[in-house]
């Protein structure tokens, strides 16, 4: 947006002078649009902007949200030139294409999108935050761009679409660059690396690769939020789909079941050389197989305890907890919160010489070297329950079972527990205290929950505010005292938020980290179990004893600046 907004910022009264000659400086320092930073340093709201563009230049405003728009509009703009001028095509009617943009007083981009598109360009005003929006939705992300540009030169190649596949890969080394410029392969085997390769260069945690009936797309998965990465065309489906079926080890020719999988490469990468494991997973749909791949980077798993997020106390008493001979810790949780990166790091801890540790895992997602490990097989027998069985009598110190979903499964690793066994577990449930009501429901006995029980600990995962890009943004006080800080801490808290830049990938984001609920079963919440007490009696009794609810974790994260306080209301309800 050019310095012209700031003038008009200031003759509407809405920014002083001192306010403008800040992020003008702020603009020499750090580049960046002007009317982000003013909005970025919180002297004025995105909406006012908007309002203000609309009444000067009499160009309707619009709010993205409640557009849908036409894939087949989107396409009459490449993505260079939408990031570039920070527009959005929105319709096309007769030879008139309506254009969402920030800044509609920008001549030279209206006139290059009339050139290119050969329409009449009709402006309409958004706020900057929709358009970066709009922008991710339907054309991915900013770093996306190299990408789609690599894309269309395969796409565009007249070479047969072969999915021939070297018998060796699991074996060989193979190098980032080497994936990125096999320009002698096969187009669809050039278009399949590169879309592994940069799933590891953006730190994704799965790639989506999803059919529909009009439109084949895949996406990325990076800290927890889902990314629009290329959208290849319907033709290609079947060729995609069967390359990674290929390198998974599948059966191409089934395509009526859901298939598991794995894809193993040994890789330099960032100079250091590691092995990655890709988990596959096909499903079919009704427009062709979706594939899932799960990406399984050890080094990407935190093994420190206390670099999870752990608050002080909380760690001592998690640590405390599985230190212990015998007893029973549960960590709780939905699917994909770290559970299993938490009892991970609780193994790496226990992992000694010393010790026989056992684990029932569906499925074994890393090795560990001194740990003894078994998928667990349902098809043959292999349960959950009847692995436990076997363990009892192979003479283990510590147990681990992926996770307690039946009855059976349960009473066994309680009974272990009360025998002098560590066992380890996860289930699902919102928060620590209703975890206690789950096994009761479960069938349990009210006295076995009770003394079999050490330890739970609820969580959840949100986004860490990228640190090369921080800057402070005021935070009403009513909202901070709303959220759940008293109002002396209130008063003394910065918030902060990323504004976007190439480490995060535009998203002002960048890693994640753990916010966590850990009660202990003191002879207190011990008595309130035997009478039968509710979950909302037992959490009370926890808080006065000093556990720190989910939203207290989350807002003890914001008071440090690791995280925005949406992260952590999107997560966590107030107690």
């Amino acid at each position: 947006m050019p310095t012209q907004i700031g003038e008009l910022l200031l003759k509407s009264n809405y920014i002083t002078p001192e306010q403008l000659e800040t992020a003008l400086q702020h603009q020499r320092q750090h580049g960046g649009r002007l009317g982000s930073i003013l909005i970025s340093l919180g002297y004025v709201e995105d909406d006012d902007i908007t309002s203000l563009l609309s009444k000067k230049y009499g160009v309707p405003s619009i709010n993205l949200s409640f557009f849908e728009i036409d894939p087949s509009v989107i396409k009459l703009i490449p993505v260079d030139v939408a990031q570039k001028y920070m527009v959005v095509p929105l319709s096309r009617v007769g030879s008139t294409l309506t254009v969402a943009s920030a800044d509609p007083t920008n001549v030279f981009a209206m006139d290059d999108i009339k050139f290119m598109t050969g329409f009449n360009v009709e402006p309409v005003v958004a706020t900057e935050a929709s358009i970066m929006e709009a922008l991710e939705k339907y054309y991915g992300t900013p770093h996306s761009i190299e990408l789609k540009k690599v894309y269309d030169q395969i796409a565009g190649e007249k070479e047969s679409l072969e999915l021939d596949l070297d018998p060796n890969l699991d074996d060989e080394e193979v190098s980032i660059d080497q994936l990125q410029q096999s320009s002698e392969e096969a187009p669809i085997i050039k278009l399949v690396n590169l879309i592994l390769a940069e799933s590891l260069k953006r730190g994704a945690s799965d790639i989506h690769v999803e059919p529909y009936e009009k439109d084949f797309r895949v996406r990325f998965r990076i800290d927890g939020i889902l990314y629009n990465i290329m959208n290849p065309p319907l033709r290609l489906r079947d060729a995609i789909t069967s390359r990674i079926k290929i390198m998974a080890k599948m059966d191409i020719s089934e395509k009526r079941l859901p298939q598991d999988g794995r894809i193993k490469i040994r890789t330099k990468f960032n100079g250091k050389q590691k092995e990655i494991d890709y988990r596959v997973s096909s499903l079919p749909t009704l427009f062709g197989e979706k594939i899932v791949l799960r990406i399984l980077d050890r080094d990407m798993l935190p093994l420190d305890m206390s670099k999870l997020g752990f608050e002080e106390a909380s760690l001592k008493r998690i640590e405390s907890a599985i230190l212990k001979p015998y007893g029973m810790v549960l960590v709780t949780g939905p699917t994909g919160s770290g559970k299993t990166s938490t009892l991970y790091a609780a193994l790496n801890r226990l992992n000694t010489p010393e010790t026989n540790i056992m684990t029932a895992e569906d499925p074994v997602e890393y090795n560990f070297p001194g740990i003894n490990q078994v998928q667990i097989k349902e098809q043959i027998g292999l349960t959950f329950a009847s692995a436990l069985r076997s363990f009892l009598r192979q003479d283990p110190n510590i147990i681990l079972v992926g996770e307690i979903r039946d009855f059976e499964t349960t009473e066994i690793a309680i009974k272990a527990a009360l025998t002098g066994h560590l066992v380890l577990s996860t289930i699902h449930t919102n928060d620590a205290p209703s975890t206690i009501s789950r096994l009761l429901n479960m069938g349990i006995e009210p006295f076995l929950v009770a003394t079999s029980v050490h330890l739970i600990c609820a969580q959840r995962l949100i986004r860490k505010v990228c640190m090369d890009c921080r800057t402070d943004v005021k935070t009403p006080l009513p909202a901070l005292i709303k959220a759940g800080f008293t109002e002396e801490e209130a008063k003394n808290v910065h918030t902060y938020k990323g504004q976007g830049c190439k480490t995060c990938n535009g998203t002002g984001y960048k890693g994640r980290i753990g916010m966590y609920e850990v009660m202990e079963i003191s002879e207190d919440i011990q008595e309130l179990i035997l009478v039968g007490a509710s979950a909302r009696e037992i959490r009370h009794k926890a808080i006065e004893q000093g556990m720190l609810t989910l939203r207290q974790s989350g807002l003890a994260k914001v008071k440090a600046g690791l995280t925005t306080l949406d992260e952590v209301l999107k997560e966590t309800v107030d107690n």
